[in-house]
């Protein structure tokens, strides 16, 4: 590994590889005692409070560099706010609080940017977690390709309740919370100016009570959101981690007809894209169905389903039992078949 490529930025075997081979190998001390650290790789990290206090802080940060800033269904903006939100929701924390790092190029429009900034305010009030500190700096014009926005949430969960990607166990059944595939191609179907009688938006949202009313029936195992490398990284993610298997039913994935009609276009597999407001749940056996009920019933979890179990044997693969009854290994992306989308 001589150069970065953009396929190291993009969530699948690449990156990995560069966090494996390069960051990890850099860094010594990598987690805050009886924390959550690096080592982990997990959507963000846990530090103990000291006692008497029974909770932990989770702390994640992301940065967001979209292309173009505003797309159909939302703007940068919305994406660094509701994707650092969902990162800290999906570790069973309670999102608390944000800050912002905005970096410009010389000559970006000063009322884009006010559209920007408005859109980051409006969403932190959809998600009750309000921007408390941040930073701004400009580029000269050419460096910078307009707008770069690093985001840092925190929040508070229970000791003992931090959920992570390695918590699932056999039996185990999987959630996804919504339509697949959704910001990746509505993004890409707007790059390449694709148009259907139904327009295509992105999914982006935060889904903080989505992820709540999971947890209220105490049976949730594991969670991730599938953004860079879709629901391919993640799942394949999730069963690495726990050391056990996934079975998928492809006949269970819930993915609109104009956005499997935008993949087929495109080339692209839509269980490899993006999603900026979905959520998979690990949930035991016995919890699924009241979980999935409870989900629907949220804003943003209209169309969960449960789309596949979990299983002791071929750990760290995720099979996917196709629409004839066969079966394929669903493997992990090599990157983001879309550049530059979250």
């Amino acid at each position: 590994m001589e150069l970065i490529e953009l396929g190291h930025g993009a969530g699948g075997s690449m990156m990995d590889a560069l966090l494996s081979n390069v960051i990890l190998k850099t860094f010594e001390k990598r987690k805050v005692e009886d924390g959550v650290g690096l080592d982990h790789l997990d959507d963000g990290a846990t530090i103990t409070l000291p006692k008497p206090s029974n909770h932990q802080l989770v702390v994640s940060t992301d940065s967001h560099t979209v292309h173009p800033p505003f797309f159909p269904g939302g703007d940068i903006g919305k994406l660094a706010v509701a994707g650092t939100v969902n990162d800290v929701a999906v570790m069973g924390a309670k999102p608390i609080a944000l800050t912002s790092a905005i970096v410009l190029e010389e000559g970006f429009s000063v009322s884009d940017f006010k559209k920007i900034l408005y859109s980051m305010n409006k969403t932190a009030n959809e998600a009750n977690t309000p921007i408390v500190a941040g930073d701004t700096k400009v580029m000269p014009r050419g460096q910078l390709d307009k707008i770069i926005i690093t985001t840092t949430g925190i929040g508070f969960a229970k000791k003992g309740r931090v959920i992570l990607d390695s918590g699932l166990k056999p039996g185990d059944r999987i959630i996804i919370t919504g339509t697949i595939g959704d910001h990746g191609i509505a993004l890409m179907a707007s790059r390449e100016g694709i148009e259907f009688e139904t327009k295509l938006v992105s999914d982006v949202a935060p889904i903080h009570e989505t992820i709540a009313a999971a947890l209220e029936t105490n049976g949730v195992t594991a969670m991730k959101d599938p953004t860079r490398g879709g629901i391919a990284s993640a799942l394949n993610d999730l069963a690495q981690k726990s050391g056990v298997s996934i079975w998928i039913d492809n006949n269970k994935l819930p993915i609109r007809k104009e956005v499997l009609a935008a993949s087929e276009m495109l080339g692209i597999d839509p269980l490899e894209v993006t999603c900026e407001g979905k959520a998979l749940i690990g949930v035991k056996r016995e919890f699924a169905e009241i979980t999935l009920e409870r989900v629907k019933k949220t804003k943003f979890g209209k169309n969960a389903e449960i789309i596949g179990e979990v299983k002791p044997e071929k750990p760290g693969y995720v099979i996917l039992t196709t629409e004839i009854g066969g079966k394929r290994v669903l493997e992990k992306p090599i990157g983001e078949p879309i550049p530059r989308v979250c």
